[in-house]
């Protein structure tokens, strides 16, 4: 297991705590890198407005002055330039598949290209009288050198290098106006001292990449949890967030989930201690279970701090919610197909005495394991709950003053807070059905206590009803018997319903068609 120490004080480090080593440094996250780069393109798309309002401006002004509409000049072909490239580049930091950190290099070409821009468009655009020594000035370059260093994690060689080619860019512009005798300025050493207070923003700007760049590797390095190492959020909860992580030593895939340390315990110290007691004896139950269709738990551990972490298969697909919200209701086949094996999982969780009291399309997973596709792994078990608890006893999740389940998947005695056993899972698994082939909830509701007074009350319309679809009789039968309100009314194992649902007279859904299905959906996700 992960030395909780060590995660503990990833946790809590603050950036003045770490010092960078002398050897290689840690590259900054990949996630932090893709957000950087959609600032970048964020710039772009502002520099490509400033642009043309700039020049368009230009003209409108002239002709309010009454100097009439203003031939094209520089400022004009500049514009005209800057614009499209501007827009190619928000849209490329969108669309494009390369590496961010050659995007944020390609950032810093942009930046000394519209350098150039600046510098041509003040000096080449027919001047006020200038004097012959003019006095030192800040420039638009120079400010545009140090805000493209605040936002934009680059390295500072990097920064330093393209920051004094940007800034001489106005010095290269004067030296073309003289040449073109519309400036005679003196010597380039003139040029160089009017500009050299950019010179120097080019140091600040050298600084503030370094800030930038050791506030990344300070994530790269609070996100090292003892011998995982956290890469980009994956997604987030009620209770906590979820990462992608990679073993330091076995290079395998992971997923971390973080219980945030707020929600354990309400800031109570003994309903903390508590619920961490409860959640040491949960995972280990967890970890114990070994079906197939239940997503294996790699670790598990508790920091100093109070933060509760699992570490999981890294599962490639999407979860039944995702599914059915993006591409409709599943064919009952289909359907079918994948309750037997939602049922594998929780027949040896009731087996061994257990409840998953929160099983939601969200927390089943179909997609790739192996060969196999359409593979079903149920997950997040983290309100397992013993049937041989007493009734006032509570998960980990209710001692961190937490309602388990979900409102529009809970079964009538969980809200009433009785006594549960598995067939409030089956009752869940019945709401899942329905979502499933309907692509709608059971009950629809205004809030959560409509929801949970009607799965306690009111009678569920037949899911072919609901979306005017045809079903097969058997089926219909076997998902309104799931949502009976009374237990004993239900499939009373998950073994029997998985039984039951097989009898179902359908066209058997196989890997070959879940092959076809994914292949499909795979050539229509490419760009």
């Amino acid at each position: 297991m992960p030395n909780s120490r060590l995660i503990d004080a990833a946790l809590r480090t603050t950036p003045a705590d770490f010092k960078i080593s002398r050897g290689r440094a840690r590259p900054i996250p990949a996630d932090l890198l893709k957000d950087a780069s959609r600032r970048l393109g964020v710039v772009a798309l502002l520099g490509a407005a400033l642009w043309f309002v700039g020049t368009v401006a230009d003209h409108i002004a002239s002709r309010i002055e009454g100097n009439g509409w203003k031939p094209l000049d520089i400022t004009d072909y500049v514009g005209g330039i800057a614009v499209p490239v501007s827009i190619g580049l928000f849209f490329y930091t969108r669309y494009s598949k390369r590496d961010p950190a050659f995007i944020l290099d390609m950032g810093l070409a942009y930046m000394i290209m519209t350098a150039l821009g600046l510098g041509l468009m003040v000096h080449l655009a027919p001047p006020p009288p200038h004097p012959r020594f003019p006095d030192p000035e800040i420039s638009w370059i120079g400010a545009m050198v140090v805000i493209f260093a605040a936002i934009l994690p680059t390295n500072p060689n990097k920064t330093l290098i393209a920051g004094l080619i940007a800034v001489s860019m106005s010095p290269v512009g004067m030296l073309i106006a003289r040449a073109r005798g519309t400036w005679d300025f003196g010597g380039v050493a003139n040029a160089l001292v009017m500009h050299y207070p950019d010179y120097l923003l080019v140091g600040v700007a050298v600084v503030i990449s370094n800030v930038v760049a050791t506030l990344g590797q300070q994530v790269a390095k609070a996100r090292e949890m003892g011998s995982y190492r956290l890469g980009e959020l994956l997604g987030y909860g009620g209770m906590g967030e979820v990462y992608k992580a990679t073993h330091s030593m076995l290079a395998r895939p992971a997923a971390i989930k973080l219980i945030r340390s707020d929600t354990v315990g309400a800031g109570n110290a003994a309903a903390a201690q508590l619920a961490i007691k409860r959640f040491r004896r949960e995972a280990e139950v967890a970890a114990s279970l070994r079906s197939p269709h239940t997503v294996e738990l790699y670790d598990f551990g508790v920091t100093d701090g109070q933060t509760l972490y699992f570490v999981m298969e890294l599962l490639d697909g999407m979860n039944l919610e995702a599914l059915v919200r993006q591409t409709g209701p599943v064919p009952a086949d289909r359907a079918i197909y994948i309750l037997r094996q939602v049922c594998d999982s929780l027949q040896e969780a009731h087996t061994r005495g257990l409840v998953h009291r929160d099983i939601k399309p969200a927390n089943i997973h179909v997609g790739l394991v192996g060969l196999q596709h359409d593979f079903v792994k149920v997950l997040d078990f983290g309100l397992v709950k013993s049937v041989e608890a007493k009734p006032s006893e509570h998960s980990m999740a209710t001692a961190a003053g937490l309602t388990p389940g979900t409102p529009a998947y809970m079964a009538p005695e969980m809200v009433l807070g009785e006594q549960v056993d598995g067939r409030a899972d089956i009752y869940a698994v019945g709401c899942v059905a329905y979502y499933m082939l309907t692509g709608q909830v059971v009950f629809e509701a205004e809030n959560s206590v409509q929801m949970l007074a009607r799965h306690m009350m009111a009678a569920p319309v037949p899911p072919s009803e609901r979306a005017k679809i045809s079903l097969p009789r058997e089926l219909e039968r076997l998902v309104l018997a799931c949502l009976e309100k009374k237990p004993d009314r239900r499939p009373q194992t998950a073994a029997e319903l998985s039984s039951a649902l097989a009898a179902v007279e359908v066209a058997p859904w196989n890997e070959a068609r879940a092959v076809e299905w994914w292949q499909g959906r795979r050539t229509a996700e490419r760009p």
